[in-house]
């Protein structure tokens, strides 16, 4: 590569949780620089999924830490080109673009879903995701089945 790698930018802790992976599920969860309806859209969700789950003991958060751990892809394929033909390569996950995958997936198949406003779609995807069901849940299963499929081409590897 001619260019150096870029800075990686340092988030801010989110105000109510102090959590970093809160900021970075709000910035993708917002759209048009509305940061402020982003994280008013989260903070309903998280509120509805601890209205939901009274009778849990795990505070709504920590749900919300567990579907995305749930919905966060190990492998995937990548396609390759060798000798005129494509083959979809299984490849390990960078830790980075595991989160990254995981909260994007979740945040399209909430976008998806049937609802009334985004926080309860937001909030019944995260709840779905806490119990390996849901579409987010469902592309990573995909995902991992079409690794399995082409573990052949494994040796492809670059």
């Amino acid at each position: 590569m001619r260019k150096a790698k870029p800075k990686k930018r340092i988030l801010l802790p989110d105000p109510k949780f102090h959590d970093v992976q809160v900021t970075r599920f709000v910035n993708n969860l917002m759209l048009q620089g509305k940061k402020s309806i982003a994280y008013a859209i989260f903070y309903d969700s998280i509120d509805m999924i601890g209205e939901k789950m009274k009778d849990s003991d795990k505070a709504p958060i920590e749900v919300w830490k567990k579907a995305l751990e749930n919905v966060t892809p190990q492998i995937e394929v990548k396609s390759r080109r060798v000798g005129g033909a494509n083959f979809q390569v299984p490849t390990e996950v960078r830790p980075e673009r595991k989160i990254s995958l995981s909260m994007k997936n979740m945040i399209l198949y909430a976008r998806k879903r049937p609802g009334k406003s985004m926080a309860e779609k937001l909030a019944a995807e995260i709840m779905a995701a806490y119990n390996n069901e849901g579409g987010a849940f469902k592309r990573k299963e995909d995902m991992h089945k079409m690794a399995e499929a082409n573990k052949a081409f494994a040796h492809f590897r670059f």
